[in-house]
């Protein structure tokens, strides 16, 4: 699909990858952007830099993804392109708390698929539409030290290849971004970790590598090539695999 000519929902806009994508569509062409975070403020800054639209979005709360997609659709034009990039990382194991356990899965998760009942139907309707869902290599590989983290980008992954297989007849695309690390509020501070042993890419090259798997309509867009490998190397070998991920967790498990 071209950018170009297109309207273009943004989630999590106000800073990091969301930001990188409003920016980066804008500058390929799209005849909208709305960028949604739950920083209004931050979702107004990035707009008005692209001249796009920017809306306050809790996106733990259907209703308010409900009521974005009606507003869109509404007053600014149909969605060509839903982009449910906001997402959070806890830390930790079994003993995250379940308030925890439950917030990362209504965000990582729920959202994905509150943007997906909303406007994925309005999409089938008029021919087909394109999904860009943000998840994680994590979502592929798992993430030392942060079981919630792994779980959920793990359903993120799991509910994209749902939709792509499932709705792929009626003209709905989807690619779903998991890259490593990320220069962002969400790896400010964390300092030497598993997820940038890889190096940590910046937030404009992550949002181009999605526009060109959105052009070329490729499902797996993958900003760190390496990850290709260790998907490979994870199915050819579980066990070692597994041998090795334990390798990671005694050098970065207490980070």
């Amino acid at each position: 699909m071209e950018i170009a000519g297109t309207i273009v929902v943004v989630t999590g806009a106000a800073g990091g990858i969301g930001r990188a994508l409003a920016q980066g569509f804008a500058a390929a062409g799209a005849a909208h952007v709305v960028c949604a975070d739950l920083d209004g403020d931050g979702a107004g800054q990035v707009a008005a830099e692209i001249g796009g639209t920017g809306v306050q979005v809790d996106v733990t709360q259907e209703a308010q993804i409900a009521e974005l997609v009606v507003m869109v659709e509404g007053q600014i034009g149909p969605i060509d392109l839903f982009c449910s990039n906001a997402g959070i990382f806890t830390p930790g194991g079994m003993e995250v708390a379940n308030d925890d356990w439950q917030r990362i899965w209504t965000i990582n998760v729920m959202a994905h698929v509150w943007a997906a009942r909303h406007v994925v139907p309005l999409m089938i309707a008029r021919g087909g539409g394109y999904l860009l869902n943000t998840a994680s290599a994590a979502g592929l590989l798992n993430q030392i030290g942060a079981a919630p983290y792994g779980v959920t980008k793990h359903a993120a992954v799991g509910l994209a290849e749902w939709l792509a297989m499932t709705h792929g007849d009626a003209g709905i695309k989807v690619s779903v971004l998991c890259p490593q690390a990320v220069r962002s509020a969400m790896t400010d501070g964390m300092g030497e970790n598993v997820a940038g042993i890889d190096g940590m890419l910046e937030p404009d090259v992550v949002a181009q590598a999605c526009i060109e798997a959105i052009r070329d309509e490729v499902f797996l867009v993958l900003p760190h090539t390496q990850v290709r490998g260790y998907m490979q190397a994870k199915a050819q070998d579980y066990d070692r695999w597994i041998g090795g991920m334990r390798k990671l967790n005694r050098k970065f498990g207490a980070a």
